[in-house]
């Protein structure tokens, strides 16, 4: 009797570990009207699946998207978006609640600028959307009309607060982050992207914005800064030349490693990044390395070829400096960091803006005040006039 009783205790425990395992199943899911469904996803992250048919002969997929865990005050939203695993250029379903009860529609998100879920047409054919809210699961209903491309692309889908009738922006957590997928709806298949290869990407995004930032957006013109006020003083000669030449050949080796992160970035997901930020950084690393020759080309100072190269050093080196502004401001654009990071650089070149203002009004005292000094001590002869303050004859 007690053997019996172990294996019938042993047998429970299996079928409580089938059934909860089966629970939590995107097969287990039930819908209005006793809906069914030919494949299912449970997807990686946000505690959602994706339900759909997919029509051959019409190329028209029926879904579903399922988020549990939701509640009145917050929306949720699935997309296709074949520019990239991200937000910017999503093709959106969104649902949340409002006064009427729940609202679904579709929402194209601008390839540029922070995320708006504003209601508008996508860039497929959406014959019909709704949405069911019971409990804590909202469900999201489409047909989407599809074409051959976005059989097979990428998915994304995410989750955020209601700011009163409008979706504010969605939380940075990891989960909300890494809520990113590719969906086959021939074959059925589908593959979390987020987790710990998202991450990779992310830190290799930002290693590349760091170094770019640090290189070509602060060290930069701060080497310019240098050469340009230093050299006023005399007691800081030569010593301007020895920190400019620092300043810049560290920020060219540094900004080369960002600029081959950005290479690697570009060949892994060559669909995601800006041509303006390639081609830009492109620019960049071709005049930061005319500027490093240039040194090795530099004339003697009396040299008669000196003017000139003054003229072309100082042009591409301005040139580099506003592109390189930016181009970081562009990346962090793209980045879509948190605000903080925006401000954080943003107020790095209002405070070295300020300090050239403050340094060049100085240097321009100084510069006159040593012009007058040397006007005064030049002899009365050489202005013709002799030392009885008469004309000579």
């Amino acid at each position: 009797m007690e053997r019996v009783s172990r294996s019938a205790l042993f047998c429970s425990v299996l079928v409580a570990l089938f059934w909860t395992s089966y629970a939590q199943n995107c097969n287990s899911s039930t819908f209005a009207n006793n809906k069914q469904y030919s494949a299912c996803s449970d997807l990686s992250v946000l505690s959602s699946s994706i339900h759909w048919t997919y029509d051959p002969s019409t190329n028209t997929v029926d879904l579903a998207f399922r988020k549990t865990g939701t509640s009145s005050t917050q929306w949720v939203a699935w997309a296709l978006n074949p520019s990239g695993r991200r937000m910017a250029g999503s093709q959106c379903l969104v649902a949340h609640q409002n006064s009427t009860g729940t609202h679904a529609y579709t929402s194209p998100i601008a390839a540029t600028g922070a995320p708006q879920l504003q209601q508008g047409r996508l860039s497929f054919e959406v014959p019909s959307i709704n949405a069911t809210f019971s409990g804590s699961v909202m469900t999201i209903y489409a047909t989407l009309q599809l074409t051959n491309d976005l059989l097979s692309t990428n998915q994304v889908w995410q989750e955020g607060p209601m700011n009163g009738n409008s979706p504010g922006m969605h939380p940075m957590a990891t989960a909300n982050t890494a809520s990113t997928g590719l969906i086959d709806f021939r074959t059925g298949e589908t593959t979390a992207t987020g987790g710990s290869d998202f991450n990779a990407r992310l830190r290799r995004r930002n290693t590349h914005g760091v170094l770019n930032a640090v290189s070509w957006g602060i060290l930069m013109p701060i080497g310019a800064m240098m050469a340009r006020y230093l050299k006023v003083f005399k007691s800081a000669n030569p010593a301007w030349f020895y920190i400019h030449v620092t300043c810049q050949c560290s920020a060219y080796v540094i900004g080369v490693a960002g600029w081959v992160t950005g290479i690697k970035l570009g060949n892994d997901n060559p669909i995601t990044i800006s041509e303006i930020h390639r081609n830009v950084g492109i620019t960049l690393f071709a005049l930061g390395t005319l500027q490093v020759f240039a040194l090795l080309l530099r004339p003697k100072p009396d040299h008669k070829y000196r003017f000139y190269w003054n003229i072309y050093h100082h042009l591409t080196g301005y040139t580099v400096i506003g592109l390189s502004i930016y181009n970081v401001l562009e990346g962090l654009r793209i980045l879509d960091p948190v605000d903080d990071w925006w401000w954080a650089y943003v107020g790095t070149l209002i405070g070295l803006g300020s300090l050239s203002a403050l340094l060049e009004a100085v240097t321009w005292i100084v510069v006159i005040k040593r012009k007058k000094e040397s006007r005064e001590k030049l002899p009365h002869s050489m202005n013709g006039v002799n030392g009885h303050g008469h004309g000579a004859l």
